[in-house]
């Protein structure tokens, strides 16, 4: 009973997107789970955990060394044996799939970028304001992301299940992609040249949002066709990344037409 007090009920665990466990992890990976990032004991040469993972990266899945320190604040379960999956809440999207949906409404594509936005809780709210402002996607890296796991999605209010999300291994290759189908690329920039109410979101759009606390990467804002200012008139010279992609996109909307249904 003493050990109970100490456990959170199986439910709950799962709940948290928490795969814990050699076999169960191997199960999920049979089973054909969505996981959106598998957390392996760094220095471990066990022959299971090398199966696990090689079979994860076969499946494009990505694999993180953790420490055992990592693993154990993790845990739920207190018994990982080396290993924790992160399941995602759906299957992600690609590129084309998020392009077609833009089509089949017949609208210029409107698509949000997130550049290693690495706090679940913004992602999850840049992924709600999105769907909000009727966006078409949202893509993000495949690394040094938060993917789309149980505190995403509950920090979505439920949007991850409406608006598709795609993970590419190359963000600047992801943006050469959307130019070369007739995209313009607005990256948000404290130092923009282009001012939020100068910018031409009428047409097919894709608005890259930077990371909190570095902005844009050097490589996607080369990818940038145009560098967006949000206007600043207090003491702060920057919004959090949710808040500066609500900015950004309601500015979108109003030009598109915004009108409410009569």
């Amino acid at each position: 009973m003493r050990d109970g007090k100490n456990r959170r009920p199986p439910q709950e665990a799962d709940a948290d997107g928490l795969i814990e466990g050699r076999n169960a992890v191997i199960e999920a990976l049979r089973a054909g789970t969505a996981i959106d990032k598998i957390y392996i004991a760094r220095g471990e040469t066990d022959a299971t955990l090398g199966h696990i993972a090689s079979t994860a990266r076969n499946k494009g899945i990505v694999v993180t060394e953790a420490d055992r320190r990592k693993l154990d604040g993790m845990s739920r379960t207190k018994s990982h044996q080396g290993v924790i999956a992160v399941a995602a809440v759906r299957e992600y999207a690609s590129v084309d799939d998020i392009l077609n949906a833009a089509r089949e409404k017949g609208e210029a594509p409107l698509v949000v970028v997130c550049d290693e936005l690495s706090d679940p809780h913004n992602l999850g709210a840049v992924i709600r304001t999105a769907e909000c402002a009727g966006a078409h996607g949202v893509i993000i890296p495949k690394r040094r992301s938060a993917g789309l796991t149980a505190i995403v999605a509950k920090t979505s209010a439920g949007a991850v299940s409406y608006l598709p999300v795609a993970r590419v291994p190359n963000l600047t290759a992801a943006l050469k992609d959307l130019k070369e189908q007739g995209l313009w690329v607005f990256g948000t920039a404290a130092d923009g040249a282009t001012t939020l109410y100068g910018a031409d979101f009428k047409s097919a759009a894709a608005i890259v949002i930077g990371s909190e606390g570095d902005g844009m990467g050097r490589l996607v804002r080369e990818q940038c066709d145009f560098l967006v200012s949000i206007p600043m008139r207090g003491q702060l010279n920057s919004l959090n990344a949710s808040a500066a992609a609500a900015v950004v996109l309601y500015e979108a909307v109003r030009q598109r037409g915004s009108a409410e249904p009569s």
